[in-house]
């Protein structure tokens, strides 16, 4: 029985990159799927991340027009070809993207390490198919809008951002899965400030997702890729710091971050550990101490 109950469920299932091999995806199209709610992994009961059902893989095989309807909705494009797709100028597009009219799905670093957003091809056509952004497409810009530019605002990393967490979120199976997600979009020191206790910092960060991968940890491909994925605009700041502290509410109702056992109950069954004793440090001679004050109170201008 124990051999039904662990093999029945691989032999039900696969691997994404299986997955994407049947559907004919490259991996990277198969994780947008995913994100978009086109594909429907599940986690894997053994804890070895998610797996597909192969039910879900007929389901898609079964659309009369797989796989081209699938690779469209996945199409990815740049700012070039989306503005072909749009018929617009590279320059408008370029503005529609800043002002956060359109929004990246994803994005690379390329050879020089220069960010290259990419759009839903999909997403483009709908917009430029709208006929409320005739204006937007062909008039002169408002003056609201051209008087945000002029201020160099950019909201692709945010609009980004808001999206891939979106992503996560969806993918979250409890209340600490969603904060360590929100976690993962803040600075240290905000996640400090949000949540003091240090057992419960330890705990979040089991679940807090990295940036998509990007060269080498310590890299700077992947210094960028941290860069991109931290919020830095202070309204944005301010609301993952509250939905943090309000979903951390709710983990620890549900199930409080685990602790070190008490110390008398360590203490009954561990050992007392040895603390090495450091060589006494012998204290500076008064006169090297008084130079020292001296010097200190003329660069301080006291």
């Amino acid at each position: 029985m124990s051999t039904g109950t662990i093999t029945t469920p691989q032999l039900a299932s696969c691997t994404p990159s299986r997955a994407a091999r049947e559907l004919g995806l490259k991996r990277g199209e198969f994780d947008l799927a995913a994100h978009l709610g086109l594909v429907r992994p599940l986690p894997d009961e053994g804890g070895g991340g998610r797996r597909v059902p192969l039910s879900e893989i007929e389901r898609l095989r079964a659309d009369k027009n797989f796989p081209d309807s699938l690779r469209a909705r996945v199409k990815t494009v740049g700012t070039t070809e989306g503005a072909a797709l749009m018929d617009v100028p590279v320059g408008r597009f370029a503005r529609l993207a800043r002002l956060g009219l359109v929004t990246p799905v994803t994005y690379y670093l390329n050879r020089y390490r220069a960010v290259v957003w990419l759009y839903l091809a999909e997403e483009l056509r709908q917009f430029a198919a709208d006929e409320k952004n005739t204006t937007l497409l062909n008039a002169r810009m408002p003056e609201n809008l051209r008087g945000q530019l002029d201020a160099g605002v950019d909201l692709r990393p945010r609009n980004w951002r808001g999206r891939h967490r979106g992503f996560l979120l969806r993918q979250a199976d409890d209340a600490w899965q969603r904060a360590g997600i929100l976690a993962g979009f803040l600075e240290p020191a905000h996640i400090s400030q949000v949540v003091p206790d240090p057992y419960e910092r330890s705990h979040l960060n089991r679940f807090r997702p990295a940036p998509p991968a990007h060269g080498a940890p310590g890299s700077p491909a992947a210094n960028l890729a941290v860069r991109i994925m931290t919020a830095d605009d202070p309204d944005e700041i301010a609301w993952l710091r509250a939905e943090l502290a309000a979903t951390l509410e709710e983990a620890r109702r549900n199930r409080p971050a685990p602790r070190p056992a008490p110390k008398e109950a360590r203490a009954a069954v561990e050992p007392a550990a040895s603390v090495p004793q450091l060589p006494a440090v012998p204290r500076p001679p008064r006169r090297l101490l008084g130079w020292l004050r001296r010097r200190n109170d003329r660069a301080t201008g006291l």
